[in-house]
């Protein structure tokens, strides 16, 4: 950046939009325009829009950069705009009080963004910035100094791995489909829930990947695609698209090589089956969301029974920077099987949350304590559940196991879509994992009978253990019951769909034993287990508990020890929340 300018970056993701972003951007743009500071300080001084900057739980993130130094402001409104353009770009004097603290830094010390870094610097609807950073040299490269089987196999050579679920190869899915002679192939993003701050934050990065994946196995067409609701990421995208046709980069002839490529949109439904890949392909068909049996698998006959290369939106953008810098600099991160970062979204009872990208291998120690800042409120740490809703749960025992493809393999769970929610003592697992599987029972397309009657099962039987009338027995059912869905079921949800219990049972089965033996729920969360009762010496019989109390279950008056009904009680928690002296017992 130039001396004589002055940037002010807004961020305006989803989570920056939702936080009023768009009306801090217009503020700054009101004072910076119409007031003349420009004119006043003798700067330009540009306020403009970025990507997701991860550090969502502080949005809106604003930064200020004058004489080469960065100012970041955290929850910033539009009524705090004025003061920072008065005192910070007009005096040159930082407000202390508003921006990022310490967690800030801790947030981003142990990151390596490799794949969001653009997201928080550049405006994502401005093809001039993306192209300022190297933006599209690298599918110029391809096109112009290497063969479509030279950028196979350096996409081989760098290790990456598909970043949406099982982690396959993404070079000799490539290379099968390369191989299959066809006179139409295609190219497939899939642009997932994960995957939403890329298409927000640097859209050009997502398509030049399919572009360059589009050269590499020798497909003239490519789809974007995504859940309509997702309207900023297809705005942005839409908006990408045009000028990336505009340019030339999207079209006929293009950089002169006689390769030509298209794109389009291909509208997805509302449903988690639509991360598997020949459920993706029916959608786009415009027939119901289910898995075809395979093989045939898509790389051989794919879309319309022709080749197919299906990756998101994440395995994407890191193509242009494999073929730019080398598969050597990509294949340097990470571990020795498993290359690169990975973006996940850090979400749960921890103090920093937000959108992460780290180093494939790094301990969950560092995740948790070093990205996360820590669990709330000092509690301690119970669990870690990683891959999403099929994704497995990690105990505490594990904390300094490296995140990589196969340490996750080896415990039981996946990288999968890339969620991460951490679990603190006051969680029960039991419950925890009854919520996965009612997602994916929910979410079951029905074709294949061990996952529509598998996931129902087992849903059944750990609402009888969270309600208090689960048997030993019903463990053993449910074990039996993984091991059938996990061999037998037609595509991956239905395989993976008992990981939530294997692993959570595996790591916790004094839990589940507490449940079933002793009638209680260790954490006092599961409501059919949950006593609630006045412990007498504490009581002061102020009656905040009485008046909270919605199924009037509670008796007492002034100076009188108040009581809990059992039979009336709902257990709702209302008066051990109310209470300011501790006098509520839940047990």
């Amino acid at each position: 950046m130039a001396n004589d300018t002055i940037e002010i970056k807004v961020c305006l993701g989803t989570s920056g939009n939702a936080a009023g972003g768009e009306e801090v951007l217009r503020m700054f743009r009101h004072y910076i325009f119409e007031k003349g500071i420009e004119a006043r300080i003798g700067k330009r001084c540009s306020p403009s829009k970025v990507g997701c900057r991860g550090f969502c739980s502080k949005d809106v993130l604003v930064d200020v950069i004058a004489n080469d130094s960065r100012t970041t402001y955290q929850s910033v409104t539009p009524i705090m705009v004025e003061r920072i353009v008065e005192e910070h770009v007009l005096g040159g004097a930082p407000i202390a009080e508003w921006t990022v603290k310490d967690e800030y830094a801790s947030f981003n010390a142990k990151q390596r963004k490799v794949v969001l870094g653009p997201c928080g610097e550049i405006d994502p609807d401005n093809i001039d910035d993306y192209l300022a950073m190297r933006g599209y040299r690298a599918a110029k490269k391809a096109m112009t100094t290497m063969t479509p089987d030279g950028v196979v196999d350096e996409v081989i050579r760098s290790g990456l791995r598909g970043r949406g679920g099982s982690g396959f190869r993404t070079g000799e899915k490539w290379k099968a489909c390369r191989s299959v002679p066809s006179d139409t192939k295609y190219v497939v993003c899939n642009i997932g829930e994960v995957n939403r701050p890329l298409a927000e934050g640097n859209p050009q990065a997502i398509i030049e990947g399919l572009l360059i994946g589009g050269y590499a196995v020798g497909a003239s067409k490519g789809y974007l695609y995504i859940r309509e609701r997702y309207h900023l990421s297809v705005e942005r995208l839409r908006n990408a698209l045009v000028q990336a046709r505009e340019r030339g980069f999207i079209g006929r002839d293009l950089f002169g090589s006689g390769f030509d490529f298209d794109i389009e949109f291909s509208f997805g439904t509302e449903a988690f089956i639509c991360g598997e890949e020949t459920a993706l392909m029916e959608s786009i068909e415009g027939r119901r969301a289910m898995p075809r049996v395979r093989p045939p698998f898509p790389a051989y006959r794919g879309l319309w029974g022709k080749p197919t290369v299906i990756n998101n939106a994440e395995t994407f953008s890191n193509i242009p920077l494999i073929i730019g810098m080398g598969s050597a600099w990509f294949a340097a991160i990470g571990t020795e099987h498993s290359k690169g970062t990975k973006i996940f979204t850090l979400s749960g009872k921890v103090r920093n949350n937000g959108l992460v990208e780290i180093p494939m291998g790094m301990p969950f120690r560092d995740i948790v304590y070093g990205i996360g800042g820590g669990i709330e409120g000092d509690k301690a740490l119970k669990a870690i559940q990683v891959g999403g809703p099929s994704g497995g749960i990690i105990p505490t025992s594990m904390l300094d196991l490296g995140l990589d493809y196969e340490n996750l393999a080896r415990v039981g769970s996946i990288v999968g879509s890339g969620g991460m929610v951490v679990f603190d003592e006051d969680d029960c697992i039991v419950s925890v994992a009854k919520f996965y599987i009612e997602f994916l029972q929910r979410e079951s397309c029905g074709k294949c009978v061990p996952c529509r009657i598998g996931t129902k099962r087992m849903l059944e039987l750990l609402t009888k253990i969270t309600g208090g009338t689960g048997t030993e027995e019903d463990l053993k059912t449910l074990e039996r019951l993984s091991g059938v869905m996990a061999s037998t079921s037609l595509c991956g949800l239905g395989r993976t769909a008992p990981n939530p219990f294997l692993t959570s049972f595996n790591h916790f089965k004094d839990e589940y034993l507490a449940h079933i033996r002793e009638k209680k729920c260790p954490a006092g969360v599961c409501t059919a287990l949950i006593t609630f009762s006045v412990i007498a010496d504490k009581c002061k019989a102020c009656g905040l508990c009485r008046r909270a109390c919605p199924a009037n279950a509670i008796t007492g008056a002034p100076k009188v020890v108040h009581a809990i009904d059992a039979a009336k009680c709902v257990k709702c928690g209302a008066c051990y929340r109310a209470c300011k002296f501790k006098a509520i017992k839940k047990q």
